[in-house]
């Protein structure tokens, strides 16, 4: 009997296998044969930086999403758009980890690193692979400098960005003794350099010139050998969570010195994390203003409808992406090996101001704003456009 049952089961199971047999074949193809590209989105997704990791990986996503809406047409088959997103934690050695984790799985290019420490170890893995990279944030000269062509940056670099910081510390900060403090990192040393470079050029002093890192939250020896110095202005070289404890930590111990960072620091998590300590603290960021940006007014609104308040670098990864996309279909390809060489030629207006590249990699013109917190929020208080170095003052 039991054999019986046994055999009329298995007899059930061989039908319902023939029957899904038969039918597989008969399962229509998407029409055009429908193409899925994925494109890797890289930046720290968990730790202290979470908030801009996420920051740039819903910047890239929305762009793909807008894309994905418009049914393009590459190499004659429509084209759906794959965010593969992977987390770095903001660590070199992670980063290229997860670079070769997304070359293995074989995305067409990659928006991204976040951090300059983490895009110039992975941008090795994506030259070699000859997978195209894309960096809205990655500020760090050397970024650009490794004759790598494949690496690009929709955001100015530190070259500039110091220079500026440098000169407004001395020339409009009224600081003749500077002390500088950096957190070791690609980013945060590299920008620290072309301050210091900047602030000797413009006739100040550096006065004292201290090393933290990225995971530390206790100042308290720093700032106090630095008290001793006596500085006008003190700039910081890195984070937002570590540039909001060292103001924090400033106050608490009597610091009279005004307070400078790079766009580490012009973040709004910074004004949440430095509360009331915050106040008057000055900071760059590359780039305009957000409602001075050809389409930031509406990039605003749809991506705080969506995700929430904008942190620094959205906009950056959403023209990153739409930078590639462009590029792919000038070269009427997907692949890298093809489209590649179409994104030096790329030129549109972006949301961040137009977007084209040099024969580095290097965002065209550029532009440089200062920031100073009044009233617990970010106001501007200049930008210096390109080389030229010509202001707009608020």
């Amino acid at each position: 009997m039991k054999q019986r049952v046994y055999l009329g089961v298995l007899s059930a199971v061989l039908a319902v296998g023939l029957v899904a047999c038969e039918k597989k074949p008969s399962t229509p193809a998407p029409a055009g044969g429908e193409m899925v590209v994925k494109i890797g989105s890289v930046a720290p997704l968990t730790g202290p930086q979470a908030h801009l990791g996420r920051d740039n990986d819903n910047g890239a996503r929305l762009a793909l999403e807008e894309v994905n809406a418009k049914g393009l047409m590459i190499g004659g088959k429509k084209v759906r758009f794959e965010l593969v997103s992977e987390d770095d934690q903001a660590d070199p050695k992670t980063a290229t980890i997860v670079a070769q984790k997304l070359v293995d799985a074989q995305v067409k290019g990659v928006v991204g690193h976040l951090n300059s420490g983490t895009s110039i170890p992975a941008s090795k893995i994506y030259h070699d692979a000859g997978i195209p990279q894309i960096s809205p944030s990655a500020t760090a000269i050397k970024y650009t400098e490794q004759g790598f062509k494949s690496s690009f940056r929709t955001m100015t670099n530190d070259r500039q960005q110091g220079k500026v910081l440098g000169e407004y510390a001395v020339k409009k900060l009224g600081g003749k003794r500077i002390a500088i403090i950096d957190d070791r990192t690609a980013y945060g040393q590299g920008l620290a350099d072309e301050v210091e470079k900047a602030v000797k050029a413009s006739g100040g002093s550096v006065v004292a010139r201290e090393y933290t890192n990225d995971r530390a939250t206790d100042f308290t020896a720093i700032l106090t050998s630095i008290k001793g110095k006596n500085p006008d202005v003190i700039f910081y070289g890195g984070m937002d969570p570590q540039g909001a404890p060292m103001v924090k930590q400033m106050h608490g111990l009597g610091l009279k010195a005004k307070y400078l960072g790079g766009d580490g620091v012009q973040t709004t998590e910074f004004l949440k994390l430095a509360g009331k300590d915050a106040e008057s603290v000055t900071a760059s960021s590359p780039g305009l203003p957000l409602d001075s940006m050809p389409g930031g007014k509406s990039f605003r609104d749809k991506f705080v409808a969506k995700y929430g308040p904008i942190q620094t670098y959205a906009p950056y990864a959403y023209d990153a992406t739409r930078a590639m996309v462009e590029a792919m279909q000038m070269a009427d390809s997907a692949e890298p090996s093809k489209y590649l060489a179409a994104i030096p030629k790329v030129r549109f207006t972006g949301v961040t101001g137009e977007i084209g590249f040099d024969e580095k990699g290097d965002v065209l013109g550029g532009a440089i704003t200062l920031y100073r917190v009044k009233g617990g929020k970010w106001e501007v208080v200049e930008t210096v456009m390109g080389d030229d170095a010509k202001s707009t003052k608020k």
